[in-house]
């Protein structure tokens, strides 16, 4: 089968149907295209994000099943909430975007690349600072020590990644995002694929029509008015 090739001229250019995308690998759906924020925007509304590697061309994933987390649902363990009181860390919003990715685009343990290429870098700094996309972060002695960054349409906050330089830190921002977003009326959180660590906090694997159907429910529904602000 041929994946189907984006102009990458047209951001406005519709994806093909979810449907359609592979089973091995699961979710590509098609390559191509641009990362400016009109197709950004456009690829999460219908659940379809982008994910590749430095020097290949952007791939674009709409994976089944997919693992999401509904606030109401956010499991805590009994040692997480210990650390949580224990106020170890300073917690803030947007007030740090450009170092969460770029902590969070550096290799990992037994890693030698990153997926966060400098093109996504600037793509997803730019839906910053037009406020769609957003970061929260973990600080310990004014030191950013963990935090994890995402994209919010609607009700729908979707995580990209996360960092931790600290115990515990993106645990505990992540927690508190949860909590956050669950004040602000948001009803779901998008952890795109499978994660042990995200799933031991509450997160569950539905399938994709599922996932679509939540997503035309409340992306065009809004949060309050003090979100983000």
């Amino acid at each position: 089968m041929q994946l189907p090739i984006l102009d990458p001229s047209n951001p406005e250019q519709d994806f093909p149907e979810i449907a359609s995308a592979l089973a091995e690998p699961d979710g590509l759906l098609a390559a191509g295209g641009c990362l400016s924020p009109q197709r950004i925007v456009k690829a999460y509304r219908q659940g379809i994000f982008p994910w590749y590697n430095s020097g290949e061309p952007i791939l674009w994933w709409s994976p089944n099943p997919r693992l999401v987390l509904f606030p109401s649902q956010l499991v805590v363990s009994r040692s997480l909430k210990k650390t949580i009181r224990k106020q170890l860390f300073k917690l803030s919003y947007d007030q740090a975007f450009p170092q969460v990715m770029r902590y969070c685009a550096a290799p990992r343990a037994k890693e030698s690349g990153t997926w966060i290429t400098e093109e996504m870098y600037l793509a997803y700094t730019k839906l910053h600072q037009q406020g769609v996309a957003h970061s929260f972060e973990a600080w310990f002695d004014d030191e950013l020590v963990g935090g994890l960054y995402g994209i919010a349409i609607g009700q729908v906050f979707f995580g990209e990644s996360m960092f931790h330089q600290k115990t515990d830190a993106s645990k505990v921002a992540f927690c508190c995002l949860v909590q956050q977003l669950s004040q602000w009326g948001y009803q779901l959180i998008d952890c795109q694929v499978h994660s042990d660590h995200l799933t031991s906090l509450g997160a569950e694997e539905i399938n994709r029509d599922k996932f679509s159907k939540f997503l035309t429910q409340y992306c065009p529904a809004s949060p309050t008015e003090l979100a983000w602000k």
